[in-house]
């Protein structure tokens, strides 16, 4: 049913960052329309989350897409050969790329959001790539953004014709991890129903792998204790 409202598509994983995504956009009048994959990663607990978060924030639709990244390998997310890296702490992560990056997975990604865009008759998609409090992957750096919407409105018929500019909403992007923590509470976002791990153990935050580590800390510098984990362990 037709709302009057912009329609825009937003990248949604599952994960924090993603929801909290989904809700800047819901809070700043946009239709929107959910987008997650099922790309080969190991587990499927942040697709069944991505499912109760699209019904929770009200999305006008979610979709979930088939793509195979594992056919290629070169991830521990994808690949079971490779170990998902546990530390004890977030003082121990590394500065290089961490053998989780997946390989192109934020250009696919955004490629099908486009079509997806360009379908809706939308110019405008979100997603929830950091800078700064993140795992150190390529595509999620500012000039990275900037590149993909520049050859993204050169792509589409819609962006010849003139009937759409794309626009890609990085609202995140310089935002730590307790700053996005806060701007989701204060949207009245329940963390319990998010999940980032990329290592869980029957379904539940492993509290070790980098991405565990890094949302751990966000709430910690915020006096919280993640909703995820089972224990206090920051």
């Amino acid at each position: 049913m037709a709302t009057g409202k912009p329609k825009a598509v937003v990248l949604l994983s599952g994960g924090l960052d993603s929801t909290t995504v989904l809700a800047i956009a819901r809070h700043e009048g946009f239709d929107a329309h959910a987008l997650s994959f099922r790309y080969g990663q190991r587990h499927t607990e942040e697709l069944e989350a991505a499912q109760k978060i699209a019904r929770e924030l009200g999305a006008a639709q979610h979709v979930i897409t088939d793509i195979n990244l594992a056919v290629f390998g070169g991830s521990a997310l994808t690949d079971s050969a490779l170990d998902v890296p546990h530390h004890e702490s977030v003082d121990e992560l590394g500065a290089g790329i961490p053998i989780t990056y997946v390989p192109a997975r934020n250009t696919i990604f955004l490629s099908f959001a486009l079509a997806w865009a360009e379908t809706l008759g939308s110019s405008d998609v979100f997603i929830g790539v950091n800078a700064l409090d993140y795992s150190g992957y390529p595509d999620c750096r500012p000039e990275y953004i900037e590149a993909y919407e520049r050859m993204a409105n050169l792509a589409t018929k819609a962006g010849v014709e003139g009937t759409q500019k794309l626009k890609i909403h990085t609202p995140l992007i310089d935002l730590t991890k307790a700053q996005t923590i806060q701007r989701g509470l204060d949207l009245g976002v329940d963390y319990s129903l998010t999940h980032s791990c990329y290592d869980p153990v029957d379904g539940r935050a492993c509290e070790t792998c980098d991405s565990c580590l890094l949302r751990g800390r966000g709430f910690a510098e915020l006096g919280l204790v993640d909703p995820s984990f089972t224990s206090t362990k920051a």
